[in-house]
């Protein structure tokens, strides 16, 4: 009884294995189908008869994908660099710190996950306006609306918390006998042991901060600032629908996320387990 359960769940996990690749399958199988070729034929076809990887070339020569690419990167990497430094600042008082309302402050930053973006986004908007955080003003300004939105969220600051209440208070003592003020002993001693759940932030941040599309497109109007979601989407006007590119230069925009998270993998099993710490 405890194999056939045992292959069940293989079985089920395989199926949504599956499920979870076939639209990565299809894009692939789109970028690399030639112009004879219907990318729209059903039963669908993954491997493809007409052969070509054209459509990657067109992408890169036809389109400033490139730069694209290199404002995405300057925006995920500041966006993910401030979501550790402020999610780590403020979990570890909430998490190794007594002060009156320290409940009602973690409780009152849990709840806004519960807030989608979109119903703040429009006193975000005028707020960024105001403080001339767009780039009509400057391309740095254009970065600054981009970032600061997502410079620290409610997930991140809870799983560093959890994190930090997994850590032994001995570590803390051994540290004040040592002569380790509160910001020695936060810098010195606990961060380095949360490095995993540091990863799992940043692989999260990172995704969501690269492929956002919402709020770039809002803000931008200079095509030398779009990021590679804005770009790609351009893409597609830009050359009549024409799916094989789009598919080819999403296929190019999900590299970097790749290379990001196979970097961080080793960390991301550990991290998860330790943001599951009960507090």
């Amino acid at each position: 009884m405890k194999h056939i359960k045992g292959i069940f769940i293989h079985i089920t996990l395989i199926i949504v294995c599956f499920l979870c690749l076939l639209p990565f399958l299809w894009l692939t199988s789109t970028a690399l189908k030639g112009p004879l070729e219907n990318i729209f034929q059903y039963p669908p076809v993954f491997i493809p008869e007409d052969f070509t990887i054209e459509n990657f070339k067109m992408v890169l020569t036809l389109v400033p994908i490139v730069g694209y690419a290199i404002n995405s990167f300057i925006v995920a990497f500041f966006t993910v660099v401030l979501n550790l430094i402020f999610s780590a600042l403020a979990a570890y008082p909430l998490a190794r710190m007594e002060f009156k309302g320290k409940d009602f402050a973690f409780f009152a930053i849990l709840a806004t996950i519960m807030v989608p973006f979109q119903a703040i986004m429009l006193p975000i908007y005028i707020i960024t306006l105001k403080l001339h955080l767009t780039d009509t003003y400057s391309n740095f300004a254009g970065y600054l609306g981009l970032i600061l939105p997502f410079a620290v969220n409610a997930f991140g600051i809870f799983l560093l918390r959890q994190a930090f209440l997994g850590i032994p208070r001995e570590l803390e003592e051994s540290a004040v006998i040592d002569g380790c003020n509160s910001f020695q002993i936060f810098a010195k001693v606990l961060v380095p042991l949360i490095k995993p759940s540091l990863a799992v932030l940043a692989i999260f941040t990172f995704i969501g901060s690269w492929g956002e599309f919402l709020w770039p497109s809002i803000i931008l109007t200079k095509d030398t600032l779009f990021t590679l979601p804005v770009g790609i989407n351009n893409l597609q006007g830009a050359f009549s629908a024409n799916y094989r590119l789009v598919a080819a230069g999403s296929m190019i925009s999900i590299v970097p996320i790749l290379i990001f998270f196979l970097s961080l993998q080793k960390y991301f099993i550990q991290g998860t387990n330790e943001g599951a710490v009960k507090g």
